[in-house]
């Protein structure tokens, strides 16, 4: 998430109240997760275990629990609660906005787009040209849809990211300040919902098409002319490669990739990265011959237990 203008360091920290390192006016244009930063934006770490990791990637301001050596180049901003504090700078620079009306002034939408009754269009949001969105879809604020895009009744496009820190008391959202990008040319079923991202997007790609009660999680990617079939659950921060099919009732975990033109059977649980060109069975996940190999060597097992027991006769 960018802001609308470059920070000074020291603005940042009065914000969230908290110490810093480095120069008071070192710009800050961002905040993102770390998989999505780049120079300028701010990113959170809590944990020992990941130090390294936020030091040393794109972003340029390291939102710390702890004062460390300050890498070349680099500024910190130091909490006792980085979690805490990167939630109170999403509130400060992207608020939560009430709506009184269907549609939002703030909306810009193109020529020729049909928008059915009871449908919910949020601040901010921008659709392309001859679009139809069916009764009852809701866009929320911030939502970016390209042209001649179809979206059928009972959809969700924005809803929060599902991502939490466990707490003594209960468990602490980390708020979503992200969006869903939607391409040219997609289709998406009924009661469909896909989340927008924590700090970046969540896309789908031009000409991809997605059947009925398809769930996408925050920060995924999805590539260009896949096909996503009925009841699949795609986890937060996947990376889906062009040209990808995934059958009905597929599900991942996060933070993979599914390389270009794979195809994935149905009920398969996708519990790693695979490489693209393939076609894929199973849970745990493996290419389908070997997979369908194994389950017809299964059915044999009563018939060899049994050549077993006249053996040992």
């Amino acid at each position: 998430m960018k802001f609308p203008k470059v920070y000074p360091l020291n603005e940042i920290a009065q914000i969230i109240n908290c110490k810093f390192v480095g120069d008071a006016n070192f710009p800050v244009s961002g905040m993102n997760e770390i998989h999505v930063v780049t120079p300028g934006d701010i990113v959170f770490v809590d944990h020992p275990k990941y130090y390294d990791k936020a030091l040393q990637s794109a972003a340029t301001i390291v939102l710390i629990n702890k004062e460390v050596a300050c890498p070349e180049g680099k500024a910190l901003l130091i909490s006792d609660d980085p979690f805490r504090d990167f939630n109170i700078l999403t509130k400060y620079f992207r608020p939560f906005q009430y709506s009184n009306t269907s549609i939002s002034d703030t909306a810009q939408i193109g020529e020729g787009t049909v928008i059915q009754p009871n449908c919910f269009i949020g601040h901010h949001v921008k659709i392309g040209k001859n679009c139809i969105l069916h009764a009852n879809v809701t866009i929320y604020d911030h939502t970016v849809i390209g042209d001649h895009v179809m979206i059928h009744s009972g959809t969700i496009l924005g809803a929060d990211a599902f991502y939490y820190k466990k707490r003594p008391e209960g468990f602490d959202q980390l708020l979503s300040g992200g969006r869903v990008v939607i391409e040219d040319n997609v289709g998406i079923g009924a009661l469909c919902t896909i989340d927008k991202g924590v700090t970046g997007d969540t896309t789908i790609g031009a000409g991809t098409k997605i059947d009925n009660q398809v769930h996408v999680g925050h920060d995924t990617v999805i590539g260009k002319k896949c096909l996503i079939a009925s009841q699949t659950g795609i986890a937060g921060c996947v990376v889906i490669e062009d040209e990808v099919t995934l059958w009905g009732q597929v599900g991942t975990t996060s933070g993979i990739t599914i390389g270009a033109k794979a195809v994935i059977m149905g009920q398969t649980g996708v519990t790693k990265s695979i490489e693209g060109g393939k076609t894929y069975f199973g849970t745990p996940i493996e290419e389908s011959r070997e997979k369908l190999k194994q389950l017809a060597n299964v059915k044999r097992i009563p018939e060899i237990i049994e050549k077993l027991k006249q053996n040992d006769k």
